[in-house]
């Protein structure tokens, strides 16, 4: 990418082979799992190859042309294929989730239906969408946190826009606007915090998590 001025626009082209750099840095053990996912939501959040240079700068120029296809891609269950997979239309799914003085969780393998509503008051609430099945390509997710939180955890690639209100309270807009993947579901995040919080994460999926770990301890093994 240094032969590109850093104020052009990057492709989603572009941000995928930065991000099949940092699996292989990962599996090398040259990148910690933290700092992986770290600079992982970097790479989808980067509109300009100026934002993408600095994220793989430190790391081997050997690792600048990795392998279209290997145990590493996550690419391989993250992209448009995989994600139509996940994308069933027509199913009802799950719809509401309530915590009053306590609170709910969402997680797993699980179907979110095309318009979800969370209310949580002096609760808390989870909405963990990183094995979820999404019951359309495009998920209206609105949330009421009265003196109370509500926490949404998505996978990389999918897109979310947050369009929420917070007053004497918080609604995280620190993923709205990260560019999905091809043929991934968007999340569009509303509703209001009232003295509460509606927060947003990215995270990788436990079974992609665990596949790199997997394969960092096999290379170390070999080397």
């Amino acid at each position: 990418m240094t032969d590109r001025r850093p104020e052009l626009r990057a492709s989603d082209t572009d941000r995928e082979r930065v991000a099949e750099i940092l699996r292989d840095a990962v599996a090398e053990g040259r990148l910690a799992m933290e700092e992986f996912q770290e600079r992982l939501e970097a790479t989808y959040a980067a509109r300009t190859y100026g934002e993408l240079e600095p994220i793989t700068a430190d790391l081997p120029a050997a690792a600048a042309a990795p392998a279209a296809s290997g145990p590493l891609s996550l690419r391989k269950e993250g992209g448009a294929t995989a994600w139509a997979g996940r994308i069933v239309s027509g199913a009802h799914g799950s719809t509401t989730g309530v915590g009053v003085l306590g609170g709910f969780q969402r997680k797993g393998r699980w179907t979110i239906g095309r318009r979800f509503t969370a209310v949580c008051c002096m609760g808390g609430g989870e909405i963990d969408l990183r094995e979820a099945d999404f019951a359309g390509p495009e998920i209206v997710i609105t949330c009421y946190a009265v003196m109370g939180g509500v926490q949404l955890v998505v996978p990389p690639g999918v897109e979310v826009d947050v369009r929420g209100l917070g007053i004497m309270g918080g609604f995280d807009a620190g993923e709205d606007g990260v560019p999905g993947e091809p043929g991934a579901p968007r999340v569009i995040l509303r509703g209001l915090a009232l003295m509460g919080g509606v927060g947003v994460e990215r995270k990788l999926r436990k079974a992609d998590a665990r596949r790199l770990e997997d394969e960092r301890g096999q290379r170390k093994e070999l080397g």
